[in-house]
């Protein structure tokens, strides 16, 4: 690879980098080609990437890029997963091919939501519920409150339409009496 190459594979990096909310890095040693191409085809239908680069051009990428600092994992045989979207579903491909795969492809760091995060973090990442369910719960949340005082006003309004109905009747009763 000659130095131009080498630069436009960094800015092409850097292009999906500064567009991506979450970046896993693991080790896929282990792996055989076919295993490889399961696990990037899985990831791609969750709407995120996995790339195999040199080490030293997603260290020069990350430069060029305010996130942190996490260029100690780049040792060994690294992929790259880099997630636009969501940043659950591509965790959870990776734990779930882990679970069948003897722990392959390890995950050596990641970086969510512009924050460093470790490989045990990736792991609970993976095992959130998906975001429609996290909208689900938050909407439940925000909604019971929301009809206890719905609940609480309607009584109150019953409660009002009850007196003023006695005062009617007891006003009725004193103007028909005198």
């Amino acid at each position: 690879m000659n130095l131009q190459q080498k630069e436009s594979a960094v800015a092409e990096l850097v292009g999906k980098l500064r567009g991506a909310n979450a970046l896993y890095l693991t080790d896929f040693t282990g792996l055989t080609v076919k295993r490889l191409t399961d696990l990037r085809a899985r990831i791609r239908r969750e709407g995120a990437e996995y790339l195999v680069v040199k080490n030293t051009l997603a260290e020069r990428a990350l430069e060029g890029i305010a996130l942190p600092d996490i260029s100690e994992f780049f040792r060994g045989p690294t992929g790259l997963v880099i997630a636009t979207n969501d940043p659950v579903a591509p965790a959870r491909v990776l734990a779930e091919f882990a679970r069948d795969n003897l722990d392959r492809p390890a995950v050596k760091a990641g970086i969510v939501e512009r924050r460093a995060v470790t490989g045990a973090d990736v792991m609970r990442i993976a095992s959130l519920p998906p975001r429609e369910g996290l909208l689900a719960q938050l909407a439940g949340a925000l909604e019971a409150p929301l009809a206890q005082l719905a609940g609480a006003l309607e009584a109150k309004l019953i409660e009002l339409s009850g007196l003023v109905d006695a005062l009617r009747t007891q006003r009725e009763a004193a103007a028909g009496g005198a």
